[in-house]
């Protein structure tokens, strides 16, 4: 299984908002980035879901315990990025309660 896994990003926080330091030139990737290809990740799971569902359907292969542990992966990887979402929107939410 694919880990989705997001590094710590070193940000500042300035006066127009939030203000990522791009460090790609060190090798590093940013946080953008990473939530990029975390998603990326994601639907390439779902794709992969998908596929064997219709492999099922068709008749193309017999084997229905790969498919529904494709599915219950495409299912997991979703439910997590729902909630790494959640997590930035709250996050969002309270950087913009603050008071400058």
């Amino acid at each position: 299984m694919d880990d989705i896994r997001i590094k710590h990003p070193s940000f500042s926080i300035a006066k127009e908002g939030l203000a990522l330091d791009r460090k790609e030139a060190a090798g590093q990737k940013s946080f953008i980035d990473t939530l990029k290809e975390s998603i990326d990740k994601v639907n390439e799971i779902q794709k992969t879901a998908d596929s064997a569902v219709e492999d099922l359907a068709v008749g193309n292969t017999q084997n229905i315990h790969s498919t529904m542990i494709a599915m219950e992966k495409a299912d997991l990887s979703f439910q997590l990025m729902m909630q790494v979402r959640n997590k930035l929107v709250s996050a969002y939410e309270e950087i913009m309660r603050m008071q400058v």
